[in-house]
C-alpha cells in the first residue's frame, strides 16, 4: 500500500502561523488552536510562506516515495486576504479577479514546484475555485459536482462525497451510538454508492481514478472507536470500488449481507471492533386510504421481527399495521428466540399534517435526506440528541419554502415545528419564519411567526381560531453567512427542519 501525505494550504494553517507569525498576513502572534474547526488565520502568499512550504514539501517528498502529494486547498476563509494590502497589490499585479483566483495562483505555484520534483498534486474540490492548476487531481468531497467539473476539463478525479463515504457520520439511529460529528450514513447507503457520476460521458469516466472513504477522528478518542466507525462500512465501499457499483442495490444488498454475516468471525479473530448493524430495523409510516400505516423491515433474510405498542407485550410482526392514536412502538430482530438487534423505539403521533403532501423549493442535501421530503409529515420527530437521523432534513445555504397541500380543505387551528441549532457544526436556526394560509373564502392570510429557543432548539407554534385551508406555505430564510469569530465563519449556514405538526 502507498501512503499519500496531506500538507494543508493555504487554510488549516493556524498551527504554522502561530509558530511563525511571518507566514500570516497580519504578522501578529496568534494562539494555537485548542479545538478543531475552520480558522481565519491562513497562509499569506508571500516569499516567506513559499520558502517555508517548499522546505516542508522537500522533507515530505523524501519521506513518502509515492507519486502523489495532497495539498488540501479546502476551507480557507479569505477575510485576511481581502484586508491585506500585500494580497490586494498581488491580485492587481498578477491580473487576478479576486481572492479565489489568488488561491488558484497560490496552488499553481505549489503544483509547479511539486511537478519539478517529479510529484503529482491532489487537492480538495475547492481548488477548482478561481481556476484549476494545470495537472492537478481533484478529490471531490462536497458532493460530486467538483469531480464532474474537473473530469470535463480532462483532470483525474477521486470521489469522496460526504453523502456516501464519510465514516465519521452516524451509522445507526440507535441512541446508544457513540457521539459523532453528525450526518447519517448507514451501511446500506455506502453499498449503494456509485463512484461514477451520472453526468460524465463514457469517455469522461476514464478520469475517475477511484474513491476514498474518510475517517476524521475528532470524535474518536480510541482505536477501538475508529474501527467501530470504519468497519463494516469500509467493506461495503471496497466492494463497490473493486467490483463495481451495484445495478440493483435493493436486490444485491441482502446478498452482500449474507456474505458479511459469517465474515464477522474473521473480524473477531483479528480483534477488530466492528459495528454490527446488519439487523438494524427500518421503520416508516405511510398515510393510505385515510389511515396511518407503520411498516418494519430488516435487510437480512430468515429473521423474525417482534414489536409492542405502549408496553403491551411483544408479538410477531408480519405486515404493516395501522396506528390510530399516539403510540410508542418498540421492536427488535430475533432468531431462534435470541435477540439479534437492539430495541428500536419510535414515538408515533397522529396529527392532521400526515394527510398532506410536502414539497420544498429545493431538495435536501443528499447527506441529510434519509427519510425523504415527506419525513416532515410522517408522524415521527427527529432525535433531540443529533440531527443525523432519518427524520431531520438538512439544507445547505438555501432559502426554503415548504408547501403543504391537502387533498381537500381542512380545519387548521395550530401549526408548529422546530429547527436544530448547533452553531459549532455550522447549523443555525432561521432568524425568522412566516406562513401563508390559502383561505377558501378569504383569500391569502400571511402570518409572521415568532421563534423561541427551547432546550437548544428553535421552535415556533401558531395557535388561533380554526380556519379552513387547503394548503400551507412556510417561508424559511436561511440564516445566511456564518459571522466572523464563529466556527465556519464566511461559509453558508445549514438549516435543519423537523416534523411539521398541524392540528
Amino acid at each position: 500500500s502507498t501512503i499519500i501525505p496531506e500538507i494543508e494550504m493555504p487554510g488549516h494553517a493556524q498551527a504554522a502561523v502561530s509558530a511563525y507569525p511571518e507566514l500570516g498576513c497580519t504578522g501578529q502572534q496568534v494562539p494555537v488552536a485548542t479545538k478543531w474547526g475552520v480558522f481565519e488565520d491562513i497562509f499569506c502568499p508571500n516569499e516567506a510562506t513559499f520558502t517555508f512550504l517548499k522546505d516542508v514539501l522537500d522533507e515530505v517528498i523524501e519521506l513518502f516515495p509515492g507519486e502523489y502529494i495532497h495539498i488540501g486547498g479546502d476551507e480557507a476563509p479569505k477575510a485576511q486576504w481581502k484586508n491585506s494590502a500585500f494580497c490586494q497589490e498581488l491580485i492587481a499585479r498578477e491580473g487576478l479577479k479576486d481572492e479565489h483566483e489568488l488561491q488558484s495562483w497560490f496552488i499553481k505555484q505549489i503544483e509547479e514546484y511539486l511537478n519539478s520534483k517529479g510529484k503529482k498534486m491532489i487537492g480538495w474540490d475547492e481548488i477548482l475555485e478561481g481556476g484549476l492548476a494545470p495537472n492537478a487531481t481533484v478529490m471531490s468531497w462536497r458532493g460530486v459536482q467538483g469531480a464532474v467539473d474537473a473530469a470535463k476539463e480532462g483532470h483525474d478525479v477521486i470521489l469522496t462525497p460526504t453523502s456516501h463515504v464519510y465514516f465519521d457520520y452516524y451509522q445507526s439511529d440507535d441512541p446508544s451510538e457513540p457521539l459523532a460529528i453528525g450526518g447519517f450514513l448507514p451501511l446500506e447507503k455506502v453499498y449503494g454508492f456509485d463512484p461514477f457520476p451520472a453526468d460524465l460521458t463514457k469517455e469522461e469516466r476514464r478520469y475517475v481514478l477511484g474513491a476514498q472513504g474518510n475517517v476524521w477522528t475528532e470524535y474518536m478518542p480510541t482505536t477501538d472507536q475508529v474501527e467501530y466507525m470504519a468497519f463494516p462500512r469500509m467493506l461495503a465501499m471496497s466492494e463497490v470500488v473493486w467490483s463495481g457499483p451495484s445495478t440493483d442495490p435493493t436486490k444485491d444488498y441482502p446478498e452482500f449481507l449474507e456474505r458479511l454475516e459469517p465474515f464477522y468471525a474473521r473480524l473477531n479473530a483479528l480483534d477488530i471492533n466492528a459495528a454490527n448493524h446488519l439487523y438494524t430495523l427500518k421503520s416508516r409510516t405511510d398515510f393510505v386510504d385515510g389511515a396511518l400505516y407503520y411498516t418494519l423491515e430488516t435487510p437480512t433474510d430468515g429473521k423474525e421481527i417482534v414489536y409492542q405498542i405502549n408496553q403491551d407485550g411483544f408479538k410477531n410482526y408480519s405486515k404493516p399495521f395501522t396506528v390510530e392514536s399516539d403510540a410508542l412502538i418498540s421492536s427488535k430482530v430475533r432468531l431462534n428466540g435470541a435477540d439479534l438487534s437492539a430495541i428500536k423505539s419510535d414515538s408515533v403521533f397522529i396529527h392532521n399534517g400526515i394527510k398532506g403532501l410536502a414539497q420544498f423549493n429545493v431538495a435536501p442535501s443528499e447527506a441529510y435526506s434519509a427519510g425523504g421530503t415527506q419525513a416532515v409529515l410522517n408522524g415521527m420527530k427527529g432525535s433531540s440528541e443529533r440531527y443525523g437521523d432519518s427524520e431531520w432534513l438538512g439544507f445547505y445555504g438555501e432559502d426554503l419554502t415548504l408547501l403543504i397541500q391537502f387533498p381537500e380543505p381542512m380545519e387548521v387551528s395550530s401549526v408548529q415545528t422546530r429547527f436544530y441549532n448547533a452553531n459549532g457544526q455550522w447549523v443555525y436556526a432561521p432568524a425568522q419564519v412566516s406562513m401563508d394560509l390559502s383561505m377558501s373564502d378569504e383569500g391569502l392570510m400571511d402570518i409572521p411567526l415568532e421563534l423561541k429557543m427551547i432546550d437548544g432548539f428553535s421552535h415556533f407554534e401558531v395557535v388561533g381560531e380554526p380556519v379552513m385551508t387547503q394548503q400551507i406555505l412556510l417561508k424559511i430564510p436561511n440564516y445566511g453567512i456564518i459571522p466572523e469569530g464563529k466556527q465556519g465563519a464566511g461559509h453558508k449556514a445549514w438549516t435543519f427542519i423537523d416534523e411539521v405538526i398541524i392540528r
